[in-house]
């Protein structure tokens, strides 16, 4: 895959924030090629909310939700999936991050060290 460096952050989404369907890269245009989220809730329940929903492509309306369990790490391709943050009964964390490949170039490196 190449990949060639790490960059992430700690995310916290608030009682009833959430985050449109986006995709982590757009195809051919960055260098992010695998995306993580791992989640840091304990006791998260069901009825909590929060999930993340990953879907196969832009047609697909249904998608798979993944539940913000503690513990629990998604891992999919960055410009191959969209994907969403439902709204949330609670605080709801998580670490997200992306595999990045390097695409420097006349002297400027890219990710920056």
């Amino acid at each position: 895959m190449g990949l060639f460096s790490f960059e992430s952050h700690f995310a916290h989404y608030a009682s009833g924030s959430y985050y449109k369907r986006h995709y982590d890269a757009f195809r051919g245009e960055t260098n992010r090629v695998l995306s993580l989220v791992t989640y840091l809730n304990p006791g998260w329940g069901h009825n909590d909310g929060g999930e993340m929903v990953l879907y196969q492509d832009d047609h697909d309306l249904e998608g798979i939700k993944v539940v913000p369990l503690h513990g629990t790490l998604a891992l999919f391709l960055s410009e191959e999936f969209p994907h969403e943050v439902l709204p949330a009964k609670r605080d709801r964390y998580s670490i997200a991050g992306w595999f990045r490949v390097n695409t420097s170039i006349a002297g400027k490196i890219d990710p920056p060290r």
